[in-house]
């Protein structure tokens, strides 16, 4: 998976060079983590004046217009312009990341793109993703579980 994250990574790179700043929202608890890794591996990488930060919103995948989707630590507003990568670790039916979109309708940003570590080809939402890290063929029935808890051991499993 640091391998994954590090291709990720070049891809970020790559694709906004020339800008000076990249804006990670991470999604929910796993989202959060894959974007924090992602940001930090980002940093490490010394070529051009890129710099990144992380932030969080918060969503319910479960009913996600029971309550108000926001940003935790950044106003919107400060997006405005800006190049943004919405994080999660699995994208399945790309109805969490489409709610997910919600805080930044209000806003245009420069450019907005989508990261995750698996992507499932199940789409039932106009969600396209970006950079992947491992494009899965499941069921609707299979579940995937991403573990970013331990850096030294991270591991996707199908259950």
């Amino acid at each position: 998976m640091l391998q994954k994250i590090r291709r990720i990574s070049f891809e970020i790179l790559e694709r906004n060079f020339g800008e000076e700043k990249v804006y990670f929202i991470g999604i929910n608890k796993s989202g959060y983590a894959l974007a924090r890794l992602l940001s930090d591996d980002l940093n490490q990488l010394t070529y051009g004046n890129l710099n990144s930060s992380v932030h969080r919103i918060r969503i319910k995948p479960s009913n996600p217009i029971d309550e108000e989707i926001y940003l935790e630590d950044i106003d919107v507003n400060d997006l405005h312009g800006k190049s943004i990568i919405l994080v999660d670790d699995v994208a399945n039916t790309g109805r969490t990341l489409f709610y997910a979109f919600q805080p930044l309708l209000r806003i245009i940003p420069g450019k907005l793109e989508v990261a995750v570590m698996v992507d499932r080809k199940h789409k039932l939402f106009p969600v396209h993703v970006d950079y992947v890290g491992l494009s899965l063929a499941t069921t609707l029935m299979e579940n995937i579980r991403v573990d970013l808890s331990h850096p030294d051991n991270m591991s996707t499993s199908l259950e």
